[in-house]
């Protein structure tokens, strides 16, 4: 049967959200409807609203960063039942193709990097067809996602908390662990402490960094990143010489790891540049497609690594549910991310928040468990 829900349509780009009543299909083979509990806001969000290059990709539903409860299963579903606590995934884990058996990557053939096709998409609004975002859309009260793109996890797992692991901690986290392979006793700088940020540089401690140095413009970010392990705080601002050179003078020449998690391509290269020679490592986490990134040659033939990492190199299915389970654990912090928690209507809000950079990560409760 089709079902009905609260949703959040992003009719056009740059325009806000607009709370309306949708229709959503019954799952097919292999699919799976999630009745979301809760979604935290992350900036890929706003990248696709404001700033992306695909202007075809609306109306859509926005949100890959929710938790939720199975509502129902399509056919040949084996392993999902009705009352299961999941995660939807914006990386898939199909386990058949060559990119999922490969222990070297976390990328799948079979998965969505932005929105559904209108033949893929199981949501209308109005008698129009709204895409899906990232295969994912938890800006809804109800969405269907492929088995291949689902999480199952513990049945304690508060919700509210978890759903954080769908995208922006498991992204810098893993970055610190999987991408950059922090090693213990080294120094690392982490450039931007949004909740990606923030999340590498939990990350950078739980791998054993000595000195973990953390940069952003704005200075009440160092309160917060200490909770996390951060042991300095720069602002470039305070500077009138670069970033880079500001690191290598603290560092008797350049960090061992910098991760750059702002999605800005002169950031990128400060991050790589901060590095030491002979075995630096520079890992790109922030996401963008806009702009051309660049350095100079003598950077890589010196010895320094530049890396990309996604979702933290976690292959999805895999590494969630384990993820939970170090949260119930206390190895992983989840709640200090969390400075607003707020409603599906109040959206807007919560994306002005992020623009203005007050909030870490704000979390919308969609529906009740």
């Amino acid at each position: 049967l089709y079902t009905t829900g609260p949703v959040l349509v992003a009719w056009e780009p740059s325009k806000p959200l607009v709370m309306e009543e949708i229709e959503v299909a019954p799952p097919q083979a292999h699919e799976i409807r999630i009745k979301i509990v809760a979604t935290g806001v992350c900036h890929t969000d706003l990248y696709h609203l404001f700033e992306g290059k695909h202007k075809d990709g609306f109306p859509c539903v926005l949100g890959h960063e929710g938790a939720g409860i199975v509502e129902s299963v399509g056919s040949e579903v084996t392993k999902f039942n009705p009352g299961d606590k999941v995660i939807p995934l914006f990386i898939s884990q199909c386990g058949q193709c060559r990119f999922c058996k490969s222990p070297k990557t976390n990328l799948c053939e079979k998965g969505w990097y932005d929105v559904m096709s209108e033949s893929d998409t199981r949501f209308t609004c109005k008698g129009k067809k709204v895409l899906q975002f990232m295969g994912t859309s938890t800006f809804s009260e109800y969405t269907v996602v492929n088995e291949i793109a689902v999480a199952k996890i513990h049945p304690s797992a508060p919700l509210d908390k978890v759903c954080l692991l769908g995208c922006g901690v498991a992204t810098g986290y893993g970055a610190a662990l999987n991408t950059a392979k922090v090693e213990p006793g080294s120094t690392c700088a982490v450039f931007g402490l949004g909740a990606v940020g923030l999340a590498a540089v939990m990350g950078c401690k739980n791998a054993g960094a000595k000195r973990i140095i953390a940069i952003d413009i704005n200075p009440t970010k160092y309160e917060k990143a200490k909770i996390f392990g951060a042991t300095e705080f720069v602002n470039p601002k305070d500077h009138n010489k670069p970033i880079s050179q500001v690191l290598h003078e603290m560092t008797n020449g350049g960090v061992d790891f910098s991760l750059e998690c702002v999605g800005n391509v002169a950031v990128m290269r400060s991050a790589l540049e901060s590095c030491v020679k002979g075995w630096g490592v520079s890992v790109l986490v922030g996401w963008t497609d806009m702009d051309d990134f660049a350095a100079r040659p003598i950077q890589l033939i010196a010895g320094r690594t530049w890396k990309g990492s996604l979702f933290g190199g976690f292959k999805s299915k895999d590494g969630v549910p384990k993820l939970v389970n170090e949260y119930l654990e206390k190895k992983v912090k989840l709640d200090e991310f969390v400075t607003h928690n707020m409603t599906l209507a109040q959206v807007n809000d919560a994306i002005q928040l992020m623009q203005t950079g007050d909030c870490i990560r704000s979390v919308l409760s969609v529906a009740l468990q």
